[in-house]
């Protein structure tokens, strides 16, 4: 298979990647950083910094995974542009040039977030879940109406609702200095639901999306067990072997993070009832499960 990528030097695409590599595909990336791709991959791996001006282009399947990063920087005016930006220009340009090709891609999975649900304190989220408005709704629901374009030209489309994706990387390697020094503790008040994916699960789901073509539309992509923060935190420090004893109070996140501080003040339940119905069988089902193998990796 012919997979063009987008985002391959973030966690989730290099992982999505090398999982492809290794089952024998030809694999190309969209990216800012050609030579970092030719370094990660070892010249296996085609990096453009500009999608191909050839319509005899040929490609099987286009996995788009490119934003800037959600969390890491003060949600300023010129912060949330660039997140908007990062996604849904991008994800528009990538559609104009793959329906413009001789030979159409049969599939595209995109990226989304559960934060296209915006902040709920109860009740459990499905892929058909109440919706409360806010800046992560609009985001998400603009990016994914981009995608959907490409369904207008016969392209399969999946969109993948990811939650919180754990592994060697990402958003837990952000967690782990304070954590290792017997630092850290919960956020809050702790009751706030995190719903997370082991990384292993996340790649798995991707590549199922792309080779199944009864498959398309919307899939939450979270395990089927969620946590409260009190219950991640305590899971991650005793993974580490460490106290969880200094809770991060709500005003301290505001002041660093401003509006993006709800990402990790509210939360929301989410469940993957698509795939569990499909039969899919999650490798990791539960938090403790995640951790243990994560650490024994590291």
């Amino acid at each position: 298979m012919k997979i063009l990528v987008t985002g391959g030097t973030g966690f989730i695409g290099q992982r999505f990647i090398r999982q492809r590599l290794e089952n024998g595909d030809e694999v190309s990336c969209l990216t800012r950083f050609p030579n970092k791709i030719d370094a990660l991959f070892e010249g296996r791996v085609t990096g453009f910094q500009e999608l191909p001006d050839d319509k005899h282009f040929e490609i099987d399947a286009v996995v788009n995974l490119a934003g800037e990063p959600i969390i890491d920087k003060r949600w300023s005016t010129e912060q949330k542009k660039i997140i908007r930006d990062s996604r849904i220009d991008t994800t528009r340009k990538l559609i104009d040039w793959m329906t413009d090709l001789n030979h159409q891609p049969e599939v595209l999975v995109s990226g989304s977030a559960i934060g296209f649900y915006g902040s709920h304190s109860e009740g459990k989220l499905s892929e058909e879940g109440a919706i409360n408005a806010g800046f992560t709704h609009q985001l998400c629901s603009d990016w994914e109406a981009e995608a959907l374009r490409a369904e207008t030209d016969g392209i399969r489309v999946c969109l993948i609702r990811t939650g919180i994706v754990l592994g060697d990387g990402g958003a837990l390697k952000k967690m782990l200095l304070p954590f290792k020094l017997g630092l850290g503790g919960t956020v809050a008040t702790g009751r706030q639901w995190m719903s997370w994916i082991h990384i292993d699960d996340e790649v798995e789901v991707i590549s199922m999306l792309l080779t199944h073509p009864q498959l398309n539309g919307v899939f939450n992509l979270t395990a089927p067990n969620a946590v409260t923060n009190k219950q991640f935190t305590h899971s991650l420090a005793a993974a580490l072997n460490r106290p969880s004893c200094i809770p991060m109070p709500g005003f301290m996140l505001k002041a660093l993070l401003g509006e993006g501080a709800e990402l990790l003040l509210e939360g929301q339940h989410v469940v993957p009832k698509k795939l569990l119905d499909i039969g899919y069988q999650f490798k990791f089902e539960r938090i403790d499960d995640a951790f243990r193998d994560i650490f024994e990796k590291v």
